[in-house]
Parts: structure tokens; sequence; C-alpha cells
């Protein structure tokens, strides 16, 4: 079982960073592999970091040898994805929408078909943007054919998914949901397996 971490955040070892690690930690006491991928790190290495639909279907020739290709191989691999963003207006950061709308080529070859995905965010205010937040990336990994999941597990019925305010690491509340979101990641992985072997 391979966990991803997605860190939206133009900060690697921010608020975002800080609720996926606790996350990705208790995926990985389920017995999870996990990783951490610093999103702007990748993106700013693009020669041509924005999708502009070049072409369709997309055939990736705009990252083709670069790292983000390597990651986007690391993606397909993936069993869950755990995407962090802070809120931006409302809604992801840029650097993570750059990222994921660069992903068309996996959509098109069915790559994150079943790969189980939950979403934390962080705001500067209780009621910032985070559910909204969310639900943009929910709708990215609908569209990607993702099993998405909240933070719901046999402890909690849970939400949508962590909203936090930041300082995250004083937010005692959304710790204790990324702990929970990173446990039902772990649990749909296990339960899933069969259905990502179809591809």
């Amino acid at each position: 079982m391979y966990i991803i971490g997605l860190n939206g955040s133009p900060h690697r070892q921010g608020n975002t960073a800080y609720l996926l690690e606790v996350a990705l930690k208790a995926a990985a006491e389920l017995g999870a592999r996990t990783e951490m991928i610093f999103v702007q790190e990748i993106m700013e290495k693009q020669e041509r970091p924005y999708c502009i639909g070049c072409e369709n279907p997309c055939r990736g020739r705009c990252y083709e040898g670069t790292e983000y290709e390597k990651i986007l191989e690391k993606l397909s691999a993936a069993d869950g994805l755990l995407v962090g963003s802070p809120v931006y207006f409302g809604s992801v950061s840029g650097q993570l929408k750059s990222f994921w709308d660069k992903t068309r080529r996996l959509r098109g070859e069915k790559k994150l078909l079943n790969t189980v995905g939950g979403v934390l965010t962080v705001g500067a205010a209780p009621y910032g943007g985070q559910e909204t937040t969310l639900r943009a990336v929910h709708d990215m990994m609908f569209i990607q054919g993702m099993i998405v999941v909240g933070g719901s597990h046999e402890e909690s019925p849970g939400h949508h998914g962590v909203c936090a305010r930041q300082p995250a690491e004083k937010d005692a509340y959304a710790q204790k949901r990324a702990v929970l979101i990173g446990k039902r990641v772990a649990q749909v992985c296990q339960a899933t397996a069969s259905l990502r072997q179809v591809f």
C-alpha cells in the first residue's frame, strides 16, 4: 500500500505540510508506505508550468523527460493520495491547481481511476474558505475517477475532510481529523486494492 501526500502550499514546512505529516504518519501506522511531494518545487522547474491545452488527448509532451513526468509515474503507482492546500481566495493554491491541470494525460490513461483520495486544508480564519477548498479538490479527484473519502472513521462520523485554522500545530481538533483521514484513506486503500488491478 503506497500513499502519497501532495503538499500544495508554497511553504515546504508550513501548516499544510504539518497536517499532511500527521495524516501520513497515521496511514503508515496501518502499514502504508508513504511519501511527501512538494508541489511548488516540482512546478518551478517546469519550462511551462501551466497547462495550455496544446493537444487533445494529452500526450505529456510539455513535460517529457522532466521531474514532473517522474512524479506522475509515482501518482500512477499510488493506492492513495492525501492532498493538502492552503486556502487562497476560497479555493486551492495556484501551485496545486497548476500541478493538477497538467495531469490530463493520467485522466486519459485512467491512471488515477479508483485511487483513494482525501483532502486537508488550512485557512487563516475559522471559517475562511476551508470547505470550498476541500470541495474544489474533491471535484478535481472526481474528474480523475478517484474514490473520494472524508474524515469519517469508527470514532466519528466525520465531515468532508480536514479544515484547519493556522497555526495548525495549535489546532488540536484539526490534528485529530488529520489522523482520522490518514487512517480512513489507508483502510479504503486496503479494501479497494482489487479495483486498481483492473487497469
